[in-house]
């Protein structure tokens, strides 16, 4: 039992030991060196920045826009396709009216509520389907149904 004891103190004590041998192989840079090549980095990064997200709406998206708030009295100008001080006044008119943010580029509820909304014809199960909402339950099929379990169960009532 004691030579277990011993060889497990001096297990632990080797593991102990041992990372500080290994840490003292590790190279060390200079600060000065670190902080010039860092940023260096920083700059080249900052010339290829990735710009993501939309940039600006579609002339063709913004006369589809126009249309709809000249249809609901926000706009007052032909739609003429450029997203200008006019139609972000409009747009934000309008949101605010229906108690959206009005900060950023047009919101998809307000959109969705001008009837602009995604269109879904050519999603996958679109094809001879509605969208509209289930049609009401039937009282009659569930009673004839619940009869049909009980003939087909063999028990009398």
């Amino acid at each position: 039992m004691f030579s277990f004891r011993a060889n497990l103190a001096l297990l632990v004590s080797a593991a102990l030991l041992a990372p500080p041998t290994f840490a003292a192989s590790v190279r060390h840079t200079s600060t000065s060196t670190h902080a010039s090549s860092s940023h260096k980095l920083s700059h080249s990064r900052k010339g290829s920045r990735r710009v993501r997200g939309q940039q600006a709406i579609q002339p063709d998206r913004v006369t589809e826009i126009q249309q709809a708030l000249a249809r609901e009295h926000y706009l007052s100008t032909d739609p003429n396709g450029d997203w200008d001080s006019t139609t972000v006044a409009a747009m934000q008119k309008y949101q605010a009216d229906h108690g959206w943010q009005t900060k950023l580029m047009p919101d998809p509820r307000a959109l969705k509520n001008l009837g602009l909304g995604p269109d879904y014809s050519t999603a996958l199960n679109a094809n001879g389907s509605s969208f509209a909402a289930p049609p009401t339950a039937n009282t009659s099929a569930t009673q004839t149904q619940t009869e049909g379990f009980v003939t087909a169960s063999g028990v009398r009532q």
